[in-house]
């Protein structure tokens, strides 16, 4: 045997053995971040531990005209349609990409027609061999024509020896999973913006409301104190005083309407319309109620893993791990196998003939030897991506965990405050009663009535706010936890996409 064919053949176990040692441990998942509680203790200690959360979180605010609104988002909202098509972009990626470990074959027909002079080619063959020799009296025509018919199957597959495909595969079965979770952090970021939006119209329209009774008092108590500094009986402060709280809360109106004009504008985006299409779903709206069920002492911080956002940032991250084993396996040889099978024949009725078959089969094995470092460059680049992604995924952790926290905080906090204004109240209307008996029974002035009435209308206005914010509260709490905080019975729903969302590809 020739050495110089030697010489190449013997560099080819060194060049194997190269490349194999090319092929690291894949990275493992790191901690997300430093030691996560084991619950979460900043709720009221008075309320039920046993508290269920509905499937439809937002029904817990046992309101239906804001079930109504919420039903026409979900159905009409522009954002999460978009973010529907986001997804079944990323779940037809991941077929795509789970199509590269299978094997390619394609369906052939065809039909060939040769004409040639017979002076080249298969006819120059015959005549120089002088095969018109042995045949007396056979001359060959000055044209040769052949015509061949063929079926054919042609395939193409590539052994994943080193999992570069089918790691590519689960790579993007886990992108697709963090779509859905994308989609789920859209939607519940659509849902809190819608019920915000409601709770502030609500709670607008009280205050308007409330706004013109005052004013209405106020004018009444103008006219009191007027007549009372006509007769001498008062002094002309007094009466400034009051003008100036009159003027004060009719300037505070338009402030008032200009906020409601803006809520209901946020609210018909939201709702995929304008203005006008309100009025069906938002008539004279009632006030936003507590939940009917508290938030529950104690929850587990193991439902910072329903969240959308964390699941996509984890997601993310194994989608980064498989990538890193993608590009370490392209640093080792492949070997593909290519062919086709089939019927050929000169004449149409003689093609589907058994003994008419042929193959045509061909492997192929091709190792990386130069590639000016691309290659270990790819590797490279795909283990810095998943340290950046590592990274991001520990800094959604601990942000999911303080946003939770503080907004249990928040929401305690608010509940206090809705508590003692809510007494207040109770006093103010005591105190309303009082005065009203007094001066029906002669012994107490109407404007120590009216007085007390404007202090009735002035903390029904401040516990509507409370209201307000304390919905908002338990808003923020919802959006915190991903929107519940069961961890199996409150999941919210899968994306309402055409066809049946699939569980990330898998390798077989």
């Amino acid at each position: 045997m020739n050495s110089n064919a030697i010489a190449p053949l013997s560099l080819v176990p060194a060049v194997f053995l190269y490349l194999g040692c090319s092929l690291a441990a894949p990275p493992e998942l790191p901690d997300p971040a430093p030691e996560i509680p084991a619950s979460f203790e900043e709720t009221p200690a008075a309320v039920a531990a046993d508290a269920h959360e509905p499937l439809q979180w937002w029904k817990a605010f046992a309101d239906p005209a804001l079930d109504r609104i919420v039903d026409s988002v979900l159905d009409s909202n522009l954002d999460m349609a978009a973010a529907v098509a986001r997804v079944e972009q990323a779940r037809e990626r991941a077929r795509i990409a789970r199509a590269a470990i299978r094997p390619v074959v394609q369906g052939g027909a065809g039909i060939n027609d040769l004409t040639n002079p017979t002076n080249t080619g298969f006819g120059a063959q015959i005549q120089e061999l002088g095969l018109e020799r042995l045949a007396p009296g056979f001359t060959l025509p000055e044209r040769l024509a052949i015509t061949t018919w063929s079926l054919s199957a042609d395939f193409s597959y590539e052994m994943d020896f080193w999992g570069r495909a089918s790691s590519s595969a689960l790579a993007a079965g886990a992108e697709y999973l963090a779509s859905e979770s994308d989609y789920q952090t859209a939607r519940i970021g659509v849902l809190a913006e819608t019920i915000g939006a409601y709770f502030e119209i609500v709670d607008l329209r009280r205050r308007i409301a409330i706004s013109r009774k005052m004013v209405e008092v106020l004018q009444e108590r103008e006219d009191v104190a007027s007549t009372r500094y006509d007769r001498g009986l008062a002094d002309s402060s007094v009466l400034y005083g009051i003008r100036q709280e009159l003027r004060n809360t009719q300037a505070i109106q338009p402030q008032l309407e200009n906020g409601l004009a803006n809520a209901e504008g946020r609210l018909a985006v939201l709702l995929g319309g304008y203005r006008d299409n309100l009025a069906e779903l938002l008539p004279e709206v009632p006030a936003p109620e507590t939940a009917a069920d508290p938030v529950p002492p104690g929850i587990p911080a193991d439902l910072l893993m329903q969240r959308p956002d964390v699941r996509a940032a984890r997601h993310r991250l194994e989608a980064a791990r498989f990538q890193v084993d993608a590009r370490r396996a392209e640093l080792l040889p492949t070997l593909s196998f290519s062919g086709s099978i089939g019927l050929q024949s000169s004449k149409v009725d003689s093609l589907f003939k058994v003994d008419q078959w042929f193959t045509n089969l061909a492997s192929n094995l091709l190792a990386p030897v130069l590639q000016g470092r691309r290659l270990r460059s790819n590797v490279a680049l795909a283990e810095a991506r998943f340290g950046e992604l590592a990274a991001t995924y520990g800094r959604t952790v601990v942000t999911a965990v303080n946003e939770v926290e503080t907004a249990l905080a928040v929401h305690g906090n608010e509940g206090r405050r809705h508590s003692l204004l809510a007494s207040r109240l109770e006093e103010a209307r005591a105190t309303e009663r009082l005065r009203s008996q007094r001066y029906e029974a002669g012994i107490g002035g109407y404007a120590d009535f009216l007085d007390a009435l404007l202090t009735r209308l002035s903390v029904e206005s401040a516990l509507a706010g409370a209201e307000r914010d304390l919905a908002l509260s338990r808003l923020t709490v919802h959006r915190a936890l991903g929107g519940a905080w069961t961890p199996e019975d409150s999941v919210d729903e899968a994306p309402p996409v055409q066809a049946p969302l699939q569980p990330a590809p898998q390798t077989e």
